[in-house]
């Protein structure tokens, strides 16, 4: 079963391009280059998004998950990275994030733990940093949650990336997220997928 699609509705209904179309994963064409090493798990998904509609954008979600992201023995354990594929120019900050993180892991860890006696509430926690190479903004910060997997407190580590193309009327949010230190080897293969992204397909 993969990783998030027990949670989401089989077909959605996408306004990508200003025409409706029914959204397929499999089939769906992405205009721009996102790595897909070799053993990752992929998953993409109309936003807004199911579990978390009060984010207000229109889009697609791209995820890569790590080999490891379900073992909970494996360095990779919850070791993955999402690309927040989004119509027009979006404008981030701390609080923006805050607030779209605290929903988006609210509603999946409730969709998810359904069976778990006491969800912990989702704390969020964003600065801005020093712009990376190509990146409009860039933001560290964490998440505090309860694991679903587990049932138990979980904190993940996570890096925000914004950034825009020329050419596009598009923005583009690209989070990595570990529970691993930043300074873990974990975050190279995370950071490399952000290092490799391009704005347009290669030919």
């Amino acid at each position: 079963m993969k990783p998030l699609a027990f949670i989401l509705l089989a077909i959605f209904t996408l306004d990508l391009y200003g025409q409706q179309s029914k959204f397929d994963e499999h089939n769906w064409k992405a205009p721009y280059e996102l790595p897909s090493p070799k053993g990752w798990a992929i998953e993409r998904f109309i936003i807004p998004i199911s579990f978390a509609p009060q984010i207000p954008y229109k889009g697609v979600e791209d995820i890569r998950f790590t080999p490891g992201w379900g073992k909970a023995t494996s360095d990779e354990y919850w070791s993955y990275a999402f690309l927040w594929y989004l119509d027009g120019e979006v404008n981030m900050s701390a609080t923006t994030l805050n607030n779209n993180l605290k929903a988006y892991y609210t509603g999946l860890v409730k969709t998810n733990g359904r069976n778990i006696l006491k969800i912990s509430p989702v704390v969020t926690s964003f600065k801005e940093i020093k712009k990376d190479n190509g990146d409009i903004q860039t933001y560290v910060g964490s998440i505090q949650m309860t694991d679903y997997m587990s049932q138990m407190p979980i904190t993940l580590n996570c890096k925000a990336h914004i950034k825009s193309c020329s050419d596009k009327h598009k923005t583009f949010v690209f989070y990595e997220l570990s529970p691993k230190p930043l300074s873990h080897k974990v975050w190279i293969s995370l950071d490399k997928l952000w290092f490799d992204f391009k704005c347009n397909k290669s030919r």
